[in-house]
């Protein structure tokens, strides 16, 4: 069974960067995509990035500015964000997919972990 484990979320100023980690956890043969969203106090969770862990392919929400980069290293995906902004304030998750549909669907996705706070002030 896959399990998704997120960490380094945080409170911190405007124009700060953090690093968030996602640990992928337990059986992963049949993961073909990992992503990270975001949910905003009284928003939807919105897609930002994902990788495809057959050959570490990222791809970006298409409204992203460049600030967010994904990355993987061994069983964990990371989601590194720069220059933040008090609108970047949100829970951020991390998700697994096991088969196609559009990346930045929610309801595509099968597995999540558990949400990660970052608070991000002016």
């Amino acid at each position: 069974q896959l399990r998704l484990r997120e960490s380094g979320g945080g409170s911190v100023q405007s124009g700060e960067s953090l690093r968030l980690s996602c640990k992928v956890l337990g059986d992963t043969n049949s993961t073909n995509w990992v992503a990270w969203f975001r949910q905003a106090p009284g928003k939807g969770r919105e897609g930002l990035a994902a990788l495809q862990t057959s050959d570490g392919a990222p791809t970006y929400r298409r409204t992203l500015e460049g600030r967010f980069t994904i990355s993987e290293d061994k069983d964990t995906v990371y989601l590194q964000m720069t220059h933040l902004k008090p609108e970047d304030t949100a829970i951020y998750y991390c998700a697994a997919k096991f088969s196609g549909g559009s990346l930045f669907t929610v309801v595509n996705y099968d597995v999540w972990g558990q949400g990660t706070q970052v608070t991000v002030s002016s």
